[in-house]
């Protein structure tokens, strides 16, 4: 194969820069023609691929596949691809490969790849705000960075100040200690000034402070509600521009030299500051001015949010707040609560409970705490539950646990007190009904199937006696059940399988099974009438256990195998050994039914016809083999097919012929096949073959998998 060239012409890829705009889209489309030498097989593939951005092709990534060329005539053909959208680099090549034949070619030369996302103008600010800063002026230095593009340290960048590449910054941000005019781009490599992304240009001098602009200190910037506070720059000229910013935000609108802070203004506070900028002037900013809220402090509910109060038990109620000097109000369903003005508060009622707290001070206000509900419970309703994962006949341990505990009121609303109450509640667990010995606390373990059964918890407190749920839990036991087999092979419908099992199975529910379906419930072993898998199920209160699996297989006759393929062949005065596998027992014979082996293997010294007898376990197997002598002629190379059976067939020897592992192909004059089979069996030509002229040659080869035994012509005489 050649190197991939570029289509119509050239000899090599210079740089590939993806990813401009050509007003249909991102322009991502190439060709590339691949020729080659030599014949391509009907199946090959033509494959193009990329390397990395070294020039390494170990992970190399396909950009185009065809299987429709290999007969092109010129050998060469053109193919599309496109760049991956992750290429960036400047070492890439291409390789052109074929599978069949195997052989590829790579790129001479590596070349710059750049797939573009960006091709847009960048923007450049010290703050970045996306907003264009024009001059800017420090005493030390200032930071620019790119901001205007999603992810920007994703990229590679020029800096440039007044027009000369700065070696070694190609970050998306840089630290200016230089007076000069700094522009960036982004770095695509050969492909830099393809890409169109030139930013804007900031001026930055250096050593100089600017304006000095300051905002006039305010008369307070602690502002209470309705209050307007005027903060006014310190400095002003007539050429120059402003805008004021609260917390590095453009105010919009806000141009003027004074901007007023309105405290009737949710959100309000903040950071104000003020930045002029002019022709021939340094951008600048001032320091920030911090407006607050004076009168803004917070109450926090410290109890819960829903407590229970049970007769001749008090709850307490609290609050606490950051407000200067504060006052307390407390108030019961939206009615001030006579002489609660502390900020805890003893309850006996039910109700919905608030505090408004007002601080004190220039900028007075009051803020209510969040509702506590409190219950007066006419019941209460304890929930257990599973405290871990549980399946039901599949856990052998389980814990049951309070889940919850609602209070429940006269008119039926529930409220969650299991944190208040949890503790308080004494405790006493059931099985069907009867304690539970020992279990009185707020959860209960379980590791045993005969524990079984439904379980509630019944709960006690003061004069509240209550019954929880009722969960049922039924554990696996931690018993094993093993069956065996007198046999795993099923011989036919005489032969007698046996399946038991050492577990006791007087007074057991159970149940035998073939392929999932109950064949036997009431025998203590299974006799077995035809394969499948089998196993034993017991139940065992309620869940089922199930023993090993047995599978019992039909008899297979290929369980028995030789290491001979067809007739045993061997020289005459010398023996061939033949060793069978799969079986538990073997019996060798001969014609007369004389035993001459009783083990796996078999010595053959003369002809005959033998039998072997193997046993897979009770199941017994047939085979007959025929022993004969290695034939001694030669492949012929001669035939002559005129029906009078003398040298009508081309006959080869035992040792090529009926084998299944070899294989005879015969090809006539013109390369044509006319046999191509395994276990060639003498026989060709046909009775049907036609001849077409007197004498005929034809070819062959005869060849196992690894290499051809004989080849060689086959002439034929009519």
């Amino acid at each position: 194969m050649l190197p991939p060239a570029p289509a119509g012409g050239g000899t090599g890829f210079t740089k590939i820069c993806a990813g401009i705009d050509n007003g249909s889209g991102p322009f991502n489309s190439y060709d590339v023609t691949i020729a080659w030498g030599g014949t391509a097989n009907s199946d090959n593939e033509f494959i193009l691929e990329l390397s990395d951005a070294t020039g390494d092709f170990t992970n190399a990534v396909e950009l185009g596949r065809v299987g429709d060329q290999n007969t092109a005539n010129p050998k060469n053909f053109d193919l599309n691809f496109s760049i991956p959208t992750d290429a960036q680099g400047q070492g890439y090549k291409f390789r052109a490969r074929s599978t069949s034949p195997v052989s590829q070619a790579e790129s001479d030369d590596s070349f710059h790849i750049y797939y573009m996302a960006v091709t847009t103008n960048l923007n450049i600010s010290e703050l970045g705000d996306g907003n264009p800063p024009g001059n800017l002026c420090d005493p030390v230095s200032i930071d620019l960075q790119v901001d205007n593009i999603p992810s920007p340290e994703t990229y590679q960048y020029q800096w440039y100040r007044s027009g000369s590449l700065l070696t070694g910054e190609t970050n998306h941000t840089i630290t200016v200690n230089q007076t000069g005019m700094y522009q960036a781009l982004v770095d695509y490599g050969d492909c830099t000034f393809n890409g169109n992304t030139d930013s804007n240009i900031v001026t930055v001098q250096i050593g100089s402070t600017g304006a000095g602009i300051g905002i006039t200190p305010p008369s307070k910037t602690a502002l209470c509600a309705g209050d307007i506070e005027t903060l006014t720059i310190d400095t002003t000229d007539p050429s120059w521009s402003y805008q004021w910013y609260k917390d590095n935000v453009a105010i919009p609108g806000a141009t003027n030299t004074s901007y007023n802070v309105d405290a009737s203004i949710a959100g309000f506070e903040g950071d104000y500051q003020v930045e002029i900028s002019a022709p021939g002037i340094c951008t600048e900013r001032s320091a920030p001015i911090t407006i607050t809220n004076g009168g803004a402090f917070t109450v926090t509910r410290d109890n819960s949010a829903n407590v229970v109060v049970l007769p001749s038990q008090p709850e307490t109620l609290s609050v606490s707040t950051t407000a200067n000097s504060p006052t307390y109000q407390w108030y019961r369903n939206g009615a001030m609560v006579s002489g609660a003005t502390n900020a805890t508060l003893d309850i006996t009622q039910d109700g919905t409970y608030y505090a408004a707290v007002t601080s004190s001070g220039t900028c007075s206000s009051t803020v209510n705490s969040e509702n506590t509900v409190a219950v007066v419970p006419s019941s209460f309703e304890i929930v257990i539950d599973f405290d871990s994962s549980y399946t039901a006949c599949v856990s052998t341990n389980a814990i049951l646990e309070i889940a919850m505990i609602n209070a429940i009121a006269s008119d039926g609303t529930r409220s969650d007190v299991t944190g208040q109450l949890e503790t308080s509640f004494v405790y006493q667990w059931q099985l069907d009904g009867t304690d539970v010995a020992g279990a009185t606390g707020q959860n209960i373990s379980l590791a045993d199937n005969t524990e079984n059964g439904d379980y509630t918890v019944n709960a006690t407190l003061g004069t509240y006696n209550e019954t929880s749920n009722t969960i049922a839990v039924q554990l696996l036991t931690n018993e094993t059940v093993t069956i065996t087999s007198t046999s795993t092979v099923y011989c036919n419908s005489s032969d007698i399988i046996t399946i038991s099992t050492t577990t006791d199975l007087t007074g057991e529910s159970f149940s035998w099974e073939r392929d999932g379906t109950s064949v036997n419930t009431t025998e203590a072993s299974l006799t077995v009438t035809e394969p499948g898998t089998y196993r034993l199920v017991l139940d065992k209160d309620g869940c089922p256990l199930p023993s090993n699996e047995i599978a019992i297989s039909p008899l297979d006759p290929n369980l028995i195998t030789l290491d001979v393929d067809g007739d045993v062949i061997f020289p005459e005065g010398s023996s061939e050994t033949v060793t069978a596998r799969g079986g538990t027992a073997y019996q060798w014979y001969d014609e007369s039914n004389n035993l001459l082996s009783s083990t796996d293997q078999m010595t053959f010294t003369e002809e005959g016809t033998f039998t072997l007898v193997a046993n897979v376990d009770n199941c017994e197997i047939t085979r007959q083999l025929t022993a004969v002598y290695l034939d001694l002629f030669n492949v012929p190379n001669v035939i002559t097919p005129n029906g009078d059976g003398a040298n009508d067939q081309w006959v080869i020897p035992n040792s090529y012929s009926n084998k299944s592992d070899v294989n005879v192909i015969i090809y006539n004059d013109k390369g044509e096949e006319l046999v191509n089979e395994t276990g060639y069996a003498n026989n060709w030509p046909q009775s049907a073959t036609s001849f077409p002229k007197q004498n005929m040659v034809f070819y062959y080869v005869i060849k196992n998998a690894t290499e051809t035994l004989k080849q060689g012509t086959i002439t034929v005489i009519r």
